[in-house]
């Protein structure tokens, strides 16, 4: 409990310092340079970038509502930085789009997440690096008992990764199979109490799966003794759930999930759909006109083509695009299916449809027909980055495994499209992608997804 707590205090003093030397540095040229020099630098660079001095308070609230202060990895995950730093950000600068505009709001929201991520980044680096240097030699890092197989490759992975990495100091093996000749081996399941008086570890580790026979005598005995217990999930195997344990009547269960996001996830990418959305629709309000004007032109029929798709949780919805296609097409789909280019039904793309229109093909090469869908992302079917919407009829082929693209709202963009969209013909391989995208959410990954989309449609990587 100590450890824990000097852990978080260290890493909120070493948050809020970096931040205030930012400040300070920001300042520096008011200082160090003439009045107009220093004038001229801070409205093309530094104006905005970094936020007053009380923006520390935020941003460790935000970086604590991320989870960035808990045990383990969450220091050194820059998904949950990035999302404690735009919380911070956005409780701190929301007021600026009423003062400067959307645009240089965008521009300032941008340069402030971007600068401050990096620093924070930056110190949780430096942070690992001192602890490193503290627990050199190994005297002083915590102490950890492993209960395992020595000589099972994976265990072996684990010890070694835990005392490089963790800084801890391997105590030895309490093997459940004979381990004659082993050094390492500090003794048995049966010599259990003897071992935690030996030794004191702060720490038992269980590597693999052992038998109940050997896993409840030790907890047992690491509980008496006031160890913490760590042990891998027999679980992570099953890669269509994700494991927690609950209580029902009294009784423990490991509850087996669908991944999906969680209520604070979906909440804070859909504040970021609904700024998104409708900064997107503002500023292309343009090209919605021009492109609404050419279809008529081109063909006759109407200009969005609806078509209900399945969305998040299995929700109907109607799913908005620019029609590329002669009117009738929908009807015309089963006398063209044996030109599908994937082979499988659940993933209809045809190369060189014959009932794509001429504009609809320029519009279908530059992703333009896909534009509608903010209307979808502002009325909460859709959200910027997810896997794509599918249709109902195919949910009959579906198997168990498949279901789980229902666990987050389907997106304009995703792992799929930028991992080459219809070259990609293998619909096991799309499912993989969505179940990744789902299991690995963060801003971080939304926001790259964003940037990868951009040479992805210049280059036309898949488009047909």
């Amino acid at each position: 409990m100590v450890r824990g707590l000097a852990r978080v205090f260290i890493l909120v003093a070493s948050d809020v310092a970096l931040y205030l030397a930012l400040r300070w540095a920001v300042s520096l040229p008011d200082t160090l340079l003439s009045p107009a020099l220093a004038s001229w630098l801070a409205r093309a660079v530094l104006q905005g970038v970094v936020p007053a001095w009380e923006f520390a308070v935020p941003l460790v609230i935000g970086l604590a509502f991320a989870d960035s202060y808990a045990r383990g990895d969450a220091r050194r995950d820059g998904g949950s930085v990035f999302t404690g730093v735009t919380l911070a950000a956005g409780l701190v600068l929301w007021r600026d789009i009423w003062m400067v505009g959307i645009p240089a709001f965008v521009v300032r929201f941008a340069s402030t997440v971007t600068v401050i991520w990096a620093t924070t980044m930056l110190g949780r680096l430096v942070f690992d690096r001192l602890v490193a240097w503290y627990y050199h030699g190994g005297s002083r890092g915590e102490r950890v008992l492993f209960v395992g197989n020595p000589g099972d490759p994976r265990s072996v992975r684990v010890q070694s990764r835990l005392v490089e990495r963790e800084q801890m100091l391997s105590l030895g093996w309490v093997s459940p199979t004979p381990a004659a000749g082993n050094a390492s081996v500090v003794g048995g399941p049966a010599d259990i109490w003897d071992v935690l008086e030996r030794t004191l570890p702060e720490t038992v580790v269980i590597c693999g799966t052992v038998p109940d026979e050997v896993y409840e005598p030790v907890v047992e005995a690491c509980a008496a003794a006031g160890c913490r217990v760590l042990t891998e999930s027999r679980f992570v195997a099953h890669g269509s759930f994700e494991p927690g344990l609950v209580w029902h009547s009294g009784f423990p269960f490991v509850q087996l999930t669908v991944p999906s996001l969680k209520a604070q996830q979906l909440l804070l990418k859909r504040v970021i759909d609904l700024f998104g959305a409708g900064l997107g629709i503002v500023a292309l309000s343009p090209f919605f006109v021009a492109i609404a004007a050419a279809i008529k032109l081109d063909s006759p029929g109407p200009v969005f083509f609806t078509q209900e798709r399945v969305g998040h949780g299995g929700r109907v919805f109607r799913f908005l695009k620019f029609r590329t296609m002669r009117r009738g097409a929908d009807e015309e789909k089963s006398s063209v299916a044996h030109l599908n280019h994937s082979g499988d039904p659940r993933l209809f793309k045809i190369r060189d449809d014959p009932r794509v229109t001429r504009l609809g093909a320029l519009l279908r090469r530059w992703s333009l027909d896909e534009l509608p869908q903010l209307f979808n992302v502002l009325m909460g079917d859709m959200s910027l980055v997810g896997q794509r919407p599918f249709f109902e009829s195919d949910l009959a082929g579906y198997s168990d495994h498949h279901f789980s693209r229902l666990g987050a709202k389907p997106g304009i963009t995703g792992l799929w499209q930028v991992s080459g969209r219809s070259l990609v013909a293998d619909f096991e391989e799309v499912v993989r992608l969505d179940r990744e995208y789902i299991d690995r959410w963060s801003l971080l990954l939304d926001f790259h997804i964003i940037l990868r989309t951009i040479p992805a449609v210049l280059g036309r990587s898949g488009a047909f």
